[in-house]
């Protein structure tokens, strides 16, 4: 026997257990079964459940759950992401606390400090994802710095590196003076602020007292100059190019270049270049042959390259000093406020420095090529098809990938120097030293790389180094491609592009065949969540209080493709409640014996309720199924919630009631038929919804026919869905559904009290059609509280005349109302009430008539104002007609 209620707390942890012991998720190389392949996005080791991984793997989820039950040897792989520069922050604060850092334990004390970390507190996120119901093949999971691919690393890295691929270059790059390390151009955050822009005269060679005033907005960069920059068609400044100017402070002469990155309007039109210290004058220098001057340090401090005035000042004392000084030389023009951005590091906060420094490159713009012909020739589709533009954007204008991360936790660098700096590149220490022996024609010490790969690295091999490349496994062979990946429109750069482009160039072919982007989970004003907001709503909260199944449907139901999703705990309770109606729905058949009946064949019951309500599960059956096809999950959700709580429990068991109560002769046709019926409907129900509410489903199915072992849901087989319609039992019931639909709509309208039995009176339609309600007049008057329903031949009868019709088809329904309501009174409620939605469509109409407000505001905003106006209008249309209806009394 089914509990009153469903206790989710209860529940989860004994189902995901049971779960977990049967291997229900384990993929089988071995199965002839067509294969179905999910990479889970590996979260990191640092990482606690947020709402974002709470999207992310509910969809993930539903695509395995609904894959297996089609079937499918679905493979959906785990794995955990050993996130370098994150991971290590947490162990170094860690250590602050005791008055060390990474640099005082040593790389070799530190890395056994991390490791002990991860085995500790790794494991807090696989937890959690268990905790949402995620059923991945666990027994297969992977981390990125596992011993298997670990290694598999170091092979890509060597290959590569062979290829030509991977070199060593002196560039710039973003560095984090603070955590004292190479970051990636994606992980730069860019903040606005109101800075300062100066403007300097640099005296001119021999110029006697001229000078030309260059602006900028890090004066402490200014000794590390080696040139100034005008554009060429600039006739201010034509006559002074190829002269030389003093820089001041350094005292030395710089040239005066001609070159388009100088900007007509902006600033004074003539710019220095800082080559070492600016991206833009980096490769203005490649142009032109100008030496580079590096004159920060790693702690973005001046050093030995500037004056020794100058040397261990931080920027901010640097820039004070150097206007300072500027200022006493009588060459600074004015200052002036200037809009700007800095680069700052998401993960530490600091502000980056463009650093010269030596590191390791990819150069990916041939992989790139590859990945982008893949896209355009339909190979891998990305659903929505408008982030195919993203990609192509990021990937047509790619840059060489930095690599090297000054840091200890990561896959370091399988790179060895010989004793004259010579460069061995090799899978293993023991290779390098044997290639090193070679090389010199004798036994010489060497020394590895210090340097760790970029985290992304290990990602970007992820789709086939976790199925076991290098090793030509059967997964490998079965697995690779895999079908789909779930994630984020933000990693599109870090991660899907990577992947894409390492897959191609490794494995002959893309990696996976659809890239379903989803969008970003915001709080219910439609804001992004954050910390500094307050507004965080923690999913292991949710859950706890509403229970798993109530936040997963929440967020499969809200996947709308393209539009970012707003979180409430108001819609989690919401869903809830929908758990709880199909807990009771369940609970009534079994408490009526609804149980399922051996050999019982849906498309040969007799009855028209059981006819009709076979046609509507066929029909949801096909629209989820083709919903899931396709990633519409939000529609997959809306279609089965839809069906179950109207069409199955507000219209099927309420007409089934009759029937199933136990004043009907035991055994009678009618009644068995119905019992199975309902049974067969709800099992139904119950597969359609496991991929979104997997828990309580499992636990229904489980006791749906009272006593006794069944074979688990999990493993049950998705229905084939038949299109064969019945026409006639479809007509007689939507069309007695459409009456007392109505009938409810007009109380509601009118304000009817809910207690009130209101008598209905029914005229003309066809015989049919009144054969149609005479076969359901007991349901009809208990479903609209009428008390009784009289059917008439004539439009006249008696009761008709001013009671207010309700149209259905052919059919006119009277409810006679004056002894009900004072209708004067009722005329001006709905009076006012439109009179007041007339209004706020009226302030909306201002809002979107406004080009400012549709143009600058959110699209998401524009968007809930036009949602929100057609609901207003629909809700004004209703109260309109009960008014011209009153009218007519």
């Amino acid at each position: 026997m089914l509990d009153k209620t469903f206790q989710p707390a209860e529940v989860e942890n004994r189902r995901y257990r049971r779960w977990e012991s049967m291997k229900a998720f384990a993929a089988d190389p071995t199965r002839e079964a067509w294969p179905y392949t999910i990479m889970m996005p590996p979260p990191n080791i640092t990482g606690n459940l947020h709402m974002g991984h709470a999207l992310t793997f509910t969809l993930q989820d539903v695509l395995a759950r609904h894959y297996r039950m089609l079937g499918r040897d679905v493979l959906w792989q785990p794995g955990t992401d050993h996130a370098g520069i994150a991971a290590q922050m947490v162990v170094e604060r860690q250590l602050a606390e005791q008055g060390l850092s990474s640099q005082d334990l040593g790389r070799e004390a530190f890395m056994r400090r991390m490791w002990e970390w991860k085995v500790h507190s790794g494991r807090t996120i696989t937890t959690q994802l268990r905790r949402l119901g995620s059923l991945p093949d666990w027994a297969r999971e992977r981390f990125t710095m596992d011993e298997g691919l670990s290694n598999a690393v170091s092979k890509m890295f060597v290959v590569l590196y062979k290829q030509g691929l991977i070199y060593r270059d002196k560039r710039l790059v973003n560095w984090d003076p603070q955590l004292h390390t190479a970051v990636s151009d994606l992980e730069v955050q860019q903040k606005t602020t109101v800075g300062t822009q100066w403007y300097f005269r640099y005296p001119l060679a021999g110029g006697h007292g001229h000078f030309i005033t260059v602006a900028t907005t890090r004066p402490e960069t200014l000794l590390g100059d080696t040139a100034v920059a005008v554009h060429p068609d600039d006739e201010r400044y034509r006559s002074l190019i190829g002269q030389r100017c003093l820089l001041p402070l350094a005292g030395r002469l710089i040239p005066i270049i001609a070159d388009s990155c100088a900007n007509l309007e902006k600033g004074s039109g003539a710019v220095k270049i800082t080559p070492a210290h600016d991206f833009n004058d980096f490769e203005v220098a490649r142009r032109h042959g100008l030496p580079m001057i590096n004159v920060l340090d790693r702690d973005a401090c001046l050093n030995g390259n500037t004056p020794s005035a100058y040397r261990g000042l931080n920027r901010a004392a640097a820039r004070e000093r150097v206007v300072a000084d500027i200022t006493g030389l009588g060459l600074l023009e004015r200052v002036e406020e200037h809009l700007m951005t800095l680069p700052c590091g998401d993960r530490s906060g600091a502000v980056l420095e463009p650093w010269l420094t030596d590191q390791w490159f990819m150069d990916v713009r041939v992989l790139a090529e590859s990945a982008i012909r893949a896209v355009e020739e339909g190979r891998t589709c990305f659903v929505p098809k408008h982030w195919e533009h993203t990609y192509y954007d990021w990937m047509q204008h790619i840059q060489p990938w930095c690599l090297s991360r000054q840091i200890f936790w990561g896959h370091r660098i399988p790179a060895w120097y010989g004793p004259d700096g010579y460069v061995f590149v090799e899978s293993t220490a023991q290779e390098a030293v044997t290639a090193a022996a070679a090389h010199y024609g004798q036994h010489v010490q060497l020394a590895q790389d210090s340097d760790v790969l970029d985290t992304w690295f290990s990602s970007a091999m992820w789709p086939f180094s976790a199925l076991g490349w290098p090793e030509q496994t059967r997964e490998l062979a079965r697995y690779y491609p895999t079908d789909v990946l779930v994630t984020g429109f933000d990693i599109i750069f870090f991660w899907v592009a990577r992947m894409m482009m390492m897959g191609i160039h490794v494995m002959g072919e893309v990696p996976f065949r659809t890239v379903y982007i989803h969008a970003l989970v915001r709080d219910e004003k439609g804001q992004k969540m954050s910390k500094s907001k307050g507004n965080i709503i923690d999913p292991l909260y949710l859950i706890d209080k509403y229970g798993c199944d109530a936040l997963r449907f929440t967020l499969a139901s809200s996947a709308v493709p393209g539009r970012d999703i707003r979180m409430s705990e108001k819609r989690v309770h919401g869903y809830r409640n929908f758990a709880t109606k199909l807990w009771n729905a369940a609970r009534f058949c079994v408490l009526h014996r609804c149980y399922a009946m051996p050999g019982f064949e849906s498309a040969f019951v007799q009855c028209t309720l059981n006819r009709w309500i076979v046609c509507k599960v066929n029909e949801t059956g096909r629209k989820v199924t083709e919903a899931l096809a396709t990633y519409r999950f939000n529609e997959a959700a809306q279609a089965i919630y839809s069906f179950t709580w109207n069409t199955f429990c507000d219209w099927y068991l309420e007409f089934a009631k009759p029937i199933l109560l136990p004043e009907l002769p035991e055994g009678s046709d009618s009644q068995a038929e119905t019992r199975a019926t309902a049974a067969w409907v709800l099992e139904q129900v119950l597969i359609l919804l496991h991929p979104f509410m997997p828990f309580i489903t499992e636990e229904l199915w489980e006791k749906r026919n009272g006593e006794g072992e069944v074979s688990p849901l999990v493993a049950t087989p998705w229905p084939t869905f038949s299109d064969i319609s019945d026409a006639e039992a479809a007509s007689e019931m939507d069309f007695v559904v459409e009456v007392i639909a109505q009938v409810r709509s007009i109380r509601s309208a009118m304000n009817v009290p809910p207690a009130a039995h209101v008598p209905l009176i029914v005229t003309g339609g066809s015989v049919r059609a009144r054969e149609q309600l005479e076969s359901h007049l007991e349901q009809i008057a208990t479903l609209t509280r009428a008390g009784r329903v009289d059917i008439c031949d004539k439009a006249d009868c008696k009761g008709a005349k001013g009671a207010i019709p309700v149209f259905v088809r052919e059919t006119t329904v009277f409810l006679p109302l004056a002894n009900t309501l004072d209708l004067a009174q009722e005329k001006n409620r709905l009076i006012k009430e439109i009179q007041r939605l007339s209004a706020e469509i009226g302030k909306i109409d201002q809002k979107l008539d406004n080009t400012a407000f549709v143009t600058k505001a959110p699209a998401q905003v524009v968007e809930d104002s036009r949602v929100r106006r057609a609901g207003i209008v629909a809700t004004r249309q209703k109260l309109d007609q009960a008014l011209q209806r009153l009218a007519t009394l």
